[in-house]
This record gives structure tokens, C-alpha cells and sequence, in this order.
């Protein structure tokens, strides 16, 4: 693979890889580049990709962060924060490289949207930040939706070892058509609540969620985020709202719906800064949630969130 450029700006791009051999050629070569230059690397990929490039790195991967994508990115919304931009805030001075691949077969349509907003809005996240994340797609076992998707959230492709500008590069473009309705589910425990309600809304879902099955340890879990999301909806959102509670499979969901709307798309994915007081409510529901999907509109916006049971 031909070096990434860098040039003391963002770059975003995508790399298609076909095999094992084909993936380490890609991304090896990215990850000893940077540590030649003395550059800070980290590696947040699915577990069995992350081993092979950890065994062909040998001794040198010592000097690389390693994170499994699929415990630290199962929620798409917690990577910017938990996973990019902690690392690249970590590391101030000089330029940063990251190999993240949020994208694997076996994510589920559910967390699809999810997944390509959040490559989507890498773009503004890291705009103007000195950093390179690159991002491999395995065109064999992802659908062609998915790969038409990765031309359209990064501004250039890598492929068979060439560096290609993206003629369908619009992250603004992804980001609105996934920003899609919410099915209702049938049979959904429901309550409305308004600011004297809060106390009884929560105590409403975790009643509801151990009827359905939620471990006790994760009812404190939906609590915290239930809390947060009802009173964002108190004092941003019309000063009330919904809450829904179902369970989905192995899942249960949890979602609040209000009269608000959310203009930044970066909301719950910005890390919080240092003595900020207020802001955290979507944040803190993303570092909670096992998913967090959102659908924002004129006439107001609905949160939705899994947690595994």
C-alpha cells in the first residue's frame, strides 16, 4: 500500500480489503509508517482482525494502543468520544494515526444507521484536527449498500494498493438519510410524563424492565439513562414527552420521544470538556447503552436505546 499522506490536516479514508492478506497489506505498513515517524497509532478493530495485525507487527506492537472494536465500539455512538477522540486528545502534540473499522459483518440492520452516521460524522468531528483514521471495509462479507456507503463518508478509497478520491463523497448527504423513523413496535409499556412525572417515569421503566428480564445490575443502567433523557426532554424538548419500553430479542429498548429537535449532529458524540456542568445527557447515555439510534425532525425528536439482557 502506498503511504497515506498526512500533510498536517485531517485525513479519512477507506480501505477495501478482500482477504487476510490483502488487510494486513493495508494496514501494517500504515501502522509501522506512523511509528517511523514517531507518531502516536492506535488499532480499534474487531478481535480477530486485531490479533493478525498485532502478529505481524511483532515486537513493535508493544508501541501500539490496541482496542477491540467490537467491546469498545458496540455502541457506534460511543466511538468518537470513547475511542477516537480520547485517543487523539490523549496525544496533542504532533499527528495521530488510527486503523478504526466500526463496519463487520454481523452487525445487525438495527445498528447499521448507526454505524455509517457515525463514519459520516468522523468528517466534522476531526475537521481540521492533525490526524489520519483509516477504516477497512471487507468487500467479500459486507453488502454492496455498505460499500457504496464507505465511497460517500470518506473523501478517498484505498483499493488493491490505490489511493482513489471518492466521486460520492457527501457525509452531510448519509447523515440525513439515516436520520430515519423509528418503527413502533406492538405492545410497547408506555407513559407520558412531564416535569412532576420524572421520578415516577423512571421508576416506571426499571418496574417494566425486570418484568421483562433486565439483570439487576443493568436496571441501574436504564435508570441513569432514562433520567437523562426525560429531563432532556423536560428542558429542551417542550417541556415533556413519551417514554416506550419494550423487549427486542435478547434486548430490551428503551426510547423517549418529545416535541424537540436536535440541530447539532455531533449531540452525545462531542466529549465533554473539562469542568463542563451541563451537556452530558446523550454522552452519558451513548458510554451506557449497548445502542443508541436517534430520529430528529421539525416536529420532534425520539432517542432510542438497547441494553442487553
Amino acid at each position: 500500500m502506498s503511504s497515506v499522506a498526512t500533510g498536517g490536516s485531517f485525513v479519512h479514508p477507506a480501505l477495501f480489503y478482500r482477504d487476510e492478506p490483502e488487510y494486513l497489506a493495508g494496514t501494517v505498513p500504515f501502522v509501522q509508517e506512523g511509528l517511523a515517524a514517531g507518531e502516536a497509532v492506535a488499532v480499534a478493530v474487531p478481535g480477530e482482525n486485531l490479533a493478525a495485525i498485532r502478529s505481524a507487527l511483532g515486537p513493535s506492537a508493544e508501541r501500539v494502543k490496541f482496542l477491540d472494536m467490537t467491546e469498545a465500539g458496540r455502541n457506534p455512538g460511543r466511538i468518537i468520544p470513547g475511542v477516537l477522540r480520547a485517543f487523539a486528545d490523549a496525544h496533542p502534540e504532533g499527528h495521530v494515526r488510527i486503523i478504526g473499522e466500526p463496519i463487520w459483518a454481523g452487525r445487525t440492520a438495527a445498528e447499521y444507521p448507526a454505524c455509517v452516521q457515525h463514519e459520516a460524522l468522523i468528517n466534522t468531528a476531526f475537521h481540521g484536527r492533525d490526524a489520519t483514521i483509516l477504516c477497512p471495509y471487507d468487500t467479500v462479507r459486507l453488502d454492496a449498500e455498505v460499500i457504496a456507503d464507505a465511497w460517500a463518508t470518506h473523501p478517498t478509497v484505498i483499493d488493491q494498493g490505490r489511493e482513489l478520491n471518492s466521486p460520492s463523497y457527501d457525509w452531510q448527504k448519509i447523515v440525513a438519510r439515516y436520520n430515519e423513523p423509528l418503527a413502533q413496535p406492538a405492545g410497547a409499556a408506555t407513559v407520558s410524563f412531564g416535569a412532576g412525572e420524572l421520578p415516577a417515569a423512571r421508576h416506571f421503566a426499571v418496574r417494566e424492565a425486570e418484568v421483562l428480564g433486565l439483570p439487576g445490575g443493568r436496571t441501574q443502567d436504564l435508570a441513569l439513562a432514562v433520567s437523562e433523557l426525560t429531563t432532556n426532554s423536560v428542558i429542551h424538548g417542550g417541556g415533556s414527552g413519551t417514554l416506550r419500553i419494550w423487549a427486542d430479542g435478547e434486548r430490551i429498548v428503551c426510547e423517549v420521544e418529545d416535541g424537540g429537535r436536535m440541530a447539532d449532529p455531533l449531540a452525545g458524540r462531542r466529549p465533554a470538556a473539562r469542568g463542563q456542568l451541563g451537556g452530558r445527557g446523550l454522552l452519558l447515555v451513548n458510554h451506557i447503552a449497548d445502542l443508541v439510534r436517534v430520529h430528529t425532525a421539525p416536529d420532534g425528536t425520539t432517542v432510542r436505546f438497547y441494553l442487553s439482557r
